[in-house]
């Protein structure tokens, strides 16, 4: 009774944790989006050119900023207040070795690129590490509470300060400056509304015996944070070498609305996930494959909604200077899909204390990834988009067949998790694709409207028929309030099958 009395708590944590952790990045993303898109609609696509030059090496640096030190806290059994502030001086540290190392390298990525506004831009934009571990501690100590309400209040206070800051820049001519201020206005303000919500320290120790397991740990994840980033960032680091700043702004924006689940959505859901495996143990694939379950759910009909209606989704969205993104999402839509489900693995592995897995998963796409973007950039901008697919499906699959083992999964089981959703989506997407093709002359916001009624529809029909018990399950977790083990012994989705 105890037991099943344990796993009904957790279970209701964790459904409150994904609701408050998610639900409230549907909040942030709304307010982010918002903005973005009237930002999108009055900046050029030469600035988002630059700053994604820019954004190159500050990604690089982001990954050794030590969130794994903060992450590697989750696991303990207990952390006392000299460990916490142990940890604190350790990210200070390391965040001031950071942005002293991007002010002194600048100037050399600005000539990597050809661009010398590079090098004022990662000059300010150095400022942002010196409130990271203000961001990371605290989100740690949350975490290990299973508190994500707090956080998700923090968070939308930040997105709403960062869009007041990006439209003041936007409509005041502040041109790619705007993409700078928004993101430090935004970090700054969550840095502290998190020390505030955790009641984390502030008061660092450089004293740090007895903090070397914390260091190992972290070190793992920074070193698969570091291969993350050749994989994520190669395309844009070869595509600045070879597209002019006005290409590269449209494909990188191309790439961000593509990426808008597997970057937003997705990263909330790990989250939770990682601190509900850490507290569960050894329980093998079944927690994953219910994660997979729902995600997918959502994940794969919107990837093919977005491959099909991008004509009348970009002239309204974005405007017609982007009209040339529109060949690009259907290819990017396809990566994104498989992108989605392989990063869902990583918080199933780590919790089970193998950091090693996703270590090698990410030095393979490290090799893997620019390989497939040096391919691809013989055929210019497309050539990219088909980058992404070629190098996620080898990654995709590399990351399931070292993953199987560790986590007692069967591939039968995957195939069984992914199919419904699968199939229910391509029929949702050859159905608007033809409605689509036969639709008369109309606004293109009319015809969005119209097609995204449409393929709500088709999807939810094709997988009623095709496999009703995955809507009642995601049912039964939106309705899980706690309640002990049903009939069949199955609890919400993500700490039990």
């Amino acid at each position: 009774m105890a037991e099943g009395s344990s796993s009904s708590k957790l279970a209701a944590q964790v459904r409150n944790a994904v609701i408050w952790r998610s639900g409230s990045q549907i909040g942030t993303q709304i307010v982010s989006w918002a903005s973005t898109l009237i930002v999108i609609r009055l900046l050029a696509p030469d600035d988002y050119g630059l700053f994604a030059m820019a954004q190159v090496m500050l990604m690089l640096l982001s990954t050794m900023n030590g969130w794994g030190l903060a992450s590697a806290l989750i696991r303990e059994d207990d952390v006392s207040e000299e460990r916490l502030r142990q940890t604190l001086g350790m990210l200070i540290l390391l965040n001031c070795g950071l942005a002293l190392i991007q002010f002194i390298a600048a100037p050399l990525v600005a000539a990597w690129f050809e661009q010398p506004m590079v090098t004022d831009l990662l000059r300010v934009q150095s400022l942002l590490y010196l409130a990271v571990p203000f961001c990371a501690l605290p989100h740690a100590i949350l975490s290990r509470r299973m508190d994500f309400r707090r956080p998700a209040q923090v968070r939308l206070a930040s997105a709403l300060a960062g869009a007041v800051t990006a439209l003041t820049g936007a409509l005041s001519g502040w041109g790619v400056w705007t993409l700078v201020s928004a993101p430090m206005v935004m970090l700054l303000t969550e840095a502290v509304g998190m020390t505030w919500a955790a009641r984390a320290p502030i008061r660092p120790s450089f004293r740090f015996a007895g903090a070397g397991h914390i260091a190992g740990f972290g070190g793992v994840m920074t070193a698969t944070q570091i291969f993350w980033f050749i994989q994520s960032q190669a395309d844009v680091m070869i595509a600045g070498r070879v597209l002019d700043t006005h290409t590269l702004g449209v494909y990188t924006t191309g790439l961000f609305l593509a990426q808008l689940l597997a970057a937003k959505f997705v990263p909330p859901i790990n989250e939770v996930a990682y601190a509900a495996y850490s507290r569960q143990g050894n329980v093998g694939a079944a927690p994953l494959l219910a994660t997979i379950r729902l995600v997918l759910l959502v994940a794969l009909p919107a990837y093919a909604g977005l491959a099909v209606v991008a004509p009348v989704l970009v002239p309204v969205l974005l405007g017609e200077k982007w009209i040339g993104i529109v060949p690009l999402l259907p290819v990017l839509a396809i990566a994104m899909a498989m992108l989605t489900l392989q990063i869902l693995f990583a918080p199933a592995t780590n919790a089970r204390g193998f950091p090693g897995i996703a270590l090698r998963v990410t030095i393979s796409g490290a090799v893997v990834m620019p390989l497939a973007f040096l391919i691809g950039s013989r055929w210019g901008v497309m050539g990219f988009a088909w980058g992404w697919v070629g190098g996620m499906a080898v990654l995709t699959a590399t990351t399931v067949a070292l993953s199987q083992r560790v986590l007692d999964l069967r591939l039968g089981d995957l195939l069984v998790a992914i199919a419904p959703p699968l199939a229910a989506a391509l029929v949702m997407a050859a159905g608007v694709a033809l409605a689509l093709a036969v639709l008369p002359a109309m606004l293109p916001i009319a015809a969005l409207a119209l097609m995204v009624a449409l393929g709500v529809a088709l999807y939810g029909g094709a997988l009623k028929l095709i496999a009703p018990d995955r809507i009642a399950e995601a049912l039964r977790f939106a309705r899980t309030r706690g309640e002990s083990e049903d009939s069949e012994g199955e609890t919400a989705p993500l700490p039990a099958e």
